[in-house]
């Protein structure tokens, strides 16, 4: 009962701090005319949308691959049962929850002013959170190891580190390439909002045409999105299953 009210008690405090209010949703007249504005889609900008849908899909791409190069090694690092010493294991464990720590946006707004506008900070952004994200993942991969492989290759001779490397990552690497296919789809979402403060690719075409009152060209760059996020989720569910 206690357990009910305080939740009871958060959710109030929350709508309060929140301004929860359903009652905004009764005139839809307004939302009516704005979507209306949408259609039909302007497909005059089409070549140049795609080139940018592109340059989205690598920049998600490029962030997340470098992510998880740097990740892989700082992971055996960050893992108890793989790290050399204590100073090492809880060293890495707090870089690791440090760049986590910090959002894309925040990275991207750092880097876009030092470096200048354009993807190559965008890219920078995405792998630097991803290293903190992944590096956490494989290292409780790493963790939950199975011990056996490792002692075996021991008993005849291999030294710790190619033991590590031969009898780990195989074990692993099925999950390790789930994670990264999850990061990569994150990375798309984050690469749009990157576009916004300047990241380049079709976030920042969407935020343009949003900025310009361009809304049926807003709507192509909508549904462009859309079949980016659901060809990647259908192609990273296939290489899953196929690797597992």
């Amino acid at each position: 009962m206690v357990t009910v009210l305080l939740l009871l008690v958060f959710i109030y405090l929350s709508m309060r701090l929140t301004e929860f209010d359903l009652s905004k949703f009764r005139d839809f007249k307004n939302m009516i005319d704005f979507l209306a504005q949408w259609f039909p889609m302007d497909f005059s900008k089409l070549p140049d949308m795609i080139h940018d849908s592109l340059e989205t899909l690598a920049m998600a791409f490029l962030g997340s691959f470098f992510g998880l190069l740097i990740a892989l090694p700082i992971s055996f690092l960050a893992a108890r049962n793989t790290s050399p010493s204590g100073y090492l294991y809880h060293f890495s464990r707090f870089a690791l929850s440090f760049v986590r720590s910090i959002p894309e946006i925040v990275f991207g707004l750092i880097l876009l002013t030092a470096l200048g506008l354009g993807p190559f900070p965008a890219v920078l952004a995405i792998m630097f959170h991803n290293v903190g994200v992944l590096g956490k993942l494989v290292s409780e991969l790493v963790e939950a190891s199975d011990p056996g492989p490792q002692e075996a290759m021991k008993a005849v001779g291999a030294k710790k580190n190619f033991a590590y490397l031969f009898s780990i990552i195989p074990q692993i690497w099925p999950n390790v390439l789930s994670h990264f296919f999850y990061r990569f789809e994150v990375a798309i979402r984050t690469s749009l909002i990157l576009g916004f403060i300047g990241g380049g690719g079709i976030g920042q075409r969407l935020f343009n045409d949003f900025k310009t009152f361009q809304y049926s060209s807003v709507s192509l760059d909508v549904f462009i999105i859309m079949i980016i996020v659901i060809i990647v989720d259908l192609l990273g569910s296939h290489l899953r299953n196929k690797v597992i």
